[in-house]
């Protein structure tokens, strides 16, 4: 059954997961209260579906199809009003995180699944703010979503297991891979990654390699398909910094404390691929 849902924000997370959600039939009402970037939105999508096309995973009609199931908001409450789920994916601050989702649970159905996007904000202190915690839950897509298989979904201490097996099978339905996680700092993925990203930036902090020979080691040598200070571009220095920092607060262990050379760049503007600089430079 094609079910309407609400997405919330057109970033580069928002985008991946209305277009993911639209590919596979549910129309979508997709909120972004700044207006200038509805059509760089639509237009990113649009780019995605041609890419699908060009690799036959998508028909020239179904790409069509994908774009009429989007109808773009500035303002929630009509959004999702008859949502039967509702992806939050704005930015990883936690007061903006808290403002958007009592907003949203003045108005959405009392029925309606309510998940955050969130790459390492706790679940279940999101959940205390809305009106039915126990239909709240992570769903941590990857980037970018159309390609990338994982659902990272994370149970929050107030999340009810019929939400979780929901969830599951919401995500199993566009052709994701979900797994479960608890609701700790970072979850799985970031608890992980980002030690690894921050241990790389320390290498090149403090001079043990270049930036070119960081990434060529994870790559030649683990197999990775991107070098470490390669994918924090890639995902965003100040992005990085975020979650750094909750995992640092979280477990108040000093082995998740950012490198001064991250802070430092995050301060001045460089925050990878979308500013045009990061660890490597990009026209």
């Amino acid at each position: 059954m094609k079910f309407p849902v609400a997405v919330l924000g057109a970033g580069t997370m928002g985008t991946g997961i209305a277009h993911v959600f639209a590919q596979f039939g549910h129309p979508v009402a997709w909120v972004e209260v700044d207006r200038a970037k509805w059509q760089n939105a639509l237009n990113t999508v649009s780019k995605n579906a041609d890419r699908q096309v060009k690799k036959g995973t998508l028909t020239p009609e179904e790409k069509e199809s994908l774009l009429s199931r989007l109808t773009l908001y500035a303002d929630i409450p009509p959004a999702v009003k008859e949502a039967a789920l509702i992806v939050e994916a704005v930015p990883e601050d936690i007061s903006l995180k808290v403002a958007v989702w009592r907003e949203v649970s003045e108005h959405a159905p009392d029925t309606a699944i309510l998940a955050t996007n969130t790459s390492s904000i706790s679940i279940t202190r999101l959940a205390v703010h809305v009106k039915h915690p126990e239909r709240f839950i992570g769903m941590h897509f990857m980037n970018p979503v159309p390609v990338m298989r994982l659902v990272e979904v994370i149970q929050g201490l107030q999340t009810s297991a019929e939400t979780v097996q929901r969830t599951m099978d919401i995500a199993r339905s566009l052709a994701k891979e979900p797994v479960l996680t608890q609701d700790y700092p970072g979850f799985i993925s970031n608890r992980v990654l980002m030690p690894m990203i921050n241990e790389a930036i320390y290498a090149l902090y403090q001079g043990v390699a270049t930036r070119e020979a960081i990434d060529a080691i994870m790559k030649l040598g683990m197999n990775h398909p991107m070098g470490p200070l390669e994918l924090a571009d890639f995902i965003g220095l100040d992005v990085c910094l975020s979650i750094l920092r909750v995992l640092h607060e979280g477990f108040g262990d000093p082995k998740y404390a950012p490198c001064p050379l991250l802070v430092n760049m995050v301060n001045a503007g460089y925050l990878g691929r979308k500013s045009g600089r990061g660890f490597y430079e990009y026209s």
